[in-house]
């Protein structure tokens, strides 16, 4: 197969950018499954069934073909029975009265990981009762957080991997291709956010991402060994104003074109960009001009 040229696979064309992401993907997540692998690049590519579960089974399959060409060594083949890696969901059960005020009101609200079971299924549930985009599985690094005051739970937040291909973010930085190929993971995705349909806590939105802002770096220090020094999330113009985003600050870079992840044109919404540097020297991490850190305490 000429590696320039785009491959057919199961009635979807895969471009060269692609593949170039499938690529990445299995460098920089090497402890993966093949089905974790087939997973997460479904994830990545929005690859996915009409019900919206992602072609998983069909994506090894294609793996394995880029393997016979020579693009990419997969894992070892698991010999043990593979278990369902479905999550369940529990109902949750909304209170019967509003939670509304202002922010002085309440204890002081905080950002928790959901680190126990009892917390990841309660996060799950949440995001795929009340979102709009529901809950997916994520492979890679993220964090998914609980807002929470005292013993309230008030809504969610998620950071994970960043879009591959992203016109806008990418003039911004700076960045070439190769800069984007080694530095990636230096910026995450805020993929999901969730202030509960019940909460009407004034400013809460906007102070739970300041939140987020001052405790994410450290947070994958510690779980996964390095910091992330950039912030990027999504803002669909159909829905929303993005209002929490401006009033916390984060930088508006334009407008997508309809185009999913990966730069590939489709039927996809268009998005707002947004941005939030984690450094004030951002960008010379994400061009290579300061080696990234894995530990510090520096401060700005």
């Amino acid at each position: 197969m000429d590696k320039e040229k785009t491959l057919k696979y199961s009635a979807r064309i895969f471009t060269p950018n692609e593949i170039e992401l499938i690529q990445w993907t299995r460098k920089q997540y090497p402890n993966l499954s093949r089905h974790e692998l087939a997973s997460t690049v479904c994830e990545l590519l929005e690859w996915t069934t009409d019900a919206g579960r992602p072609k998983a089974a069909t994506c090894v399959k294609l793996l394995e073909e880029l393997e016979a060409e020579g693009f990419l060594t997969l894992p070892a083949l698991q010999t043990e029975k593979i278990t369902s890696s479905r999550k369940s969901y529990i109902q949750m059960q909304e209170p019967e009265e509003e939670i509304s005020g202002r922010l002085k009101d309440y204890k002081e609200i905080k950002l928790v990981i959901a680190e126990t079971a009892e917390e990841k299924k309660r996060f799950r549930s949440y995001i795929e009762n009340y979102h709009i985009l529901g809950y997916r599985t994520t492979f890679g690094s993220r964090l998914s957080y609980l807002i929470v005051s005292g013993k309230q739970e008030l809504g969610c937040i998620q950071f994970s991997a960043s879009a591959w291909a992203l016109k806008e973010r990418d003039a911004w930085i700076g960045w070439t291709r190769e800069d984007r190929e080694q530095r990636l993971h230096l910026v995450i995705n805020n993929s999901r956010y969730l202030i509960f349909p019940w909460v009407r806590i004034a400013n809460l939105a906007s102070h739970a991402l300041a939140l987020a802002a001052r405790q994410v770096q450290c947070d994958y220090l510690r779980i996964y060994n390095y910091e992330p020094v950039l912030l990027e999330t999504f803002v669909d113009t159909e829905r929303y104003l993005g209002t929490c985003y401006k009033a916390a600050s984060w930088i508006r870079l334009g407008t997508t074109q309809g185009r999913g992840r990966t730069g590939k044109k489709g039927d996809v919404s268009r998005k707002d960009v947004y941005m939030y540097p984690l450094r004030r020297d951002f960008r010379k991490y994400l061009t290579g001009e300061k080696a990234y850190r894995r530990n510090t305490n520096d401060e700005f």
